[in-house]
């Protein structure tokens, strides 16, 4: 439905006699983009949701006290490896550039499908570094999904539904990652690591039907050619990068805390503290609920509260609720997980929120680029440490990872709050 966003007439190349079509976080087009972020997170937490089996299949499990022998992989291996996949999504800074000259459409189609068909090849791995292999080149593809897709759906919206629109984007990544879970968790005696990633093939032929939803934002189609960014690494203009370097530096912070956090439970719920496979998946089920509740609180907060404060009080949340989950018993692990679920969704709605509106539509996928690429190093760093501390002791190694990054959130009030306005408004810097 129109809606004026609030900027002078002519402002990034809106026609003077019509404001930008904008839609409601419920239209048909912002749920598409919520789908095509489903079949992203389904598959981009694959590898970790399988991590505890894969471990076993291509390691040796003894019956030693070290976590390399009850995992099969030492810490130090499986991180690496971790960190390699990680490291691998740094190839979605291009990819999700490209957008700023191709489209978001094309792009965030093109790249899901590409992704999906890629990690449906790891079924196939005939050894651990050739998993890490195969699922690494899928990796970008699907990060640039998951960057564009949360860009979509802020231009797709005015400020009044945009942290409730990306909220919806980050719902349907979180369930297509639990539901990787729950279906490898309750299958894994069956089906398997290569079973899991087979399956891969699933949401690749739903795509062609998501698509026919998923719409080009009127904000980026209303662009002048000579006004979108050029094809190469995520060119932001001089104007925007103390924000570029500001909102990097975050991402940095926050994926230190979430890679080993999200990346080593499942293998520590399997390999050392040997829960089932059915009550892992009803620990999965368990933070939906949660996740959901961040993720309203978290829209709430961004929206009464501001951008900024919410995402600093998630930050503390996720960290400590990490350090809870690896401190050492089946109790705590569950209520690590949940309320980091909660954590997680508090951040996502003012952070993914704040990466919109305080930057251009002609480097927006630029700009969410060189998030996600700051992102992957800041998990690349949190795995390696992490992975390293925990083979000399597993409960000490979220307190050295998480806690040090934590005032890096006082930069964010280095920033505009751009909560109540549109992404016009902001443009002069």
């Amino acid at each position: 439905m129109p809606g004026r966003p609030g900027a002078p007439a002519g402002a990034e190349g809106a026609s003077p006699d019509r404001p930008f079509v904008l839609h409601k976080w419920r239209a048909p087009a912002v749920l598409a983009i919520a789908g095509v972020a489903f079949a992203a997170g389904f598959w981009q937490f694959g590898a970790v949701a399988a991590l505890g089996d894969v471990a076993k299949t291509f390691g040796h499990v003894t019956h030693g006290g070290s976590l390399a022998a009850r995992v099969g992989l030492s810490g130090s291996t499986i991180g690496i490896g971790l960190a390699v996949i990680r490291l691998a999504s740094m190839g979605g800074l291009p990819l999700a550039g490209l957008a700023d000259r191709w489209g978001r459409r094309a792009t965030v189609l093109g790249w899901c499908a590409g992704g999906l068909f890629i990690t449906a090849g790891a079924a196939l791995s005939p050894s651990y570094w050739w998993f890490v292999a195969i699922f690494a080149l899928g990796r970008p593809m699907l990060s640039a999904t998951n960057a564009l897709a949360q860009v979509s759906a802020g231009e797709l919206t005015a400020s009044s539904d945009r942290s409730k629109a990306v909220a919806l984007v980050a719902a349907g990544y979180a369930v297509g990652a639990g539901v990787t879970a729950i279906v490898y968790s309750l299958g894994r005696n069956t089906i398997g690591f290569r079973g899991i990633f087979a399956m891969a093939v699933l949401p690749l032929l739903a795509l062609p039907l998501i698509a026919r939803r998923v719409t080009e934002p009127d904000r980026f189609s209303r662009e002048t050619l000579a006004e979108r960014g050029e094809p190469v690494f995520g060119p932001v203009g001089a104007l925007y990068r103390r924000r570029l370097g500001l909102v990097c530096v975050v991402a940095f912070a926050v994926s230190v805390i979430t890679g080993p956090a999200n990346s080593f439970v499942f293998v520590y719920a399997q390999n050392v503290r040997h829960v089932s496979g059915a009550l892992t998946a009803a620990m999965v089920v368990i933070a939906a609920p949660t996740g959901l509740a961040g993720l309203l609180a978290g829209r709430w907060m961004a929206d009464h509260l501001g951008r900024r404060p919410a995402v600093t009080v998630a930050m503390g949340g996720i960290a400590g609720f990490g350090v809870l989950l690896y401190s050492g018993s089946v109790p705590a692990l569950f209520a690590g997980y949940a309320l980091g679920a909660l954590a997680g969704g508090v951040i996502a709605p003012p952070l993914g929120s704040m990466i919109n509106e305080v930057f251009p539509t002609s480097v927006r996928a630029s700009v969410s680029g060189w998030f996600t690429a700051a992102g992957v190093v800041g998990a690349v760093v949190g795995l390696v440490v992490f992975g390293a501390v925990a083979d000399v002791r597993l409960s000490l190694a979220p307190v050295v990872t998480f806690l040090p990054v934590l005032p890096a959130a006082a930069l964010l009030f280095a920033l505009p709050e751009s909560r109540g306005k549109e992404p016009e408004e902001l443009a002069a810097g």
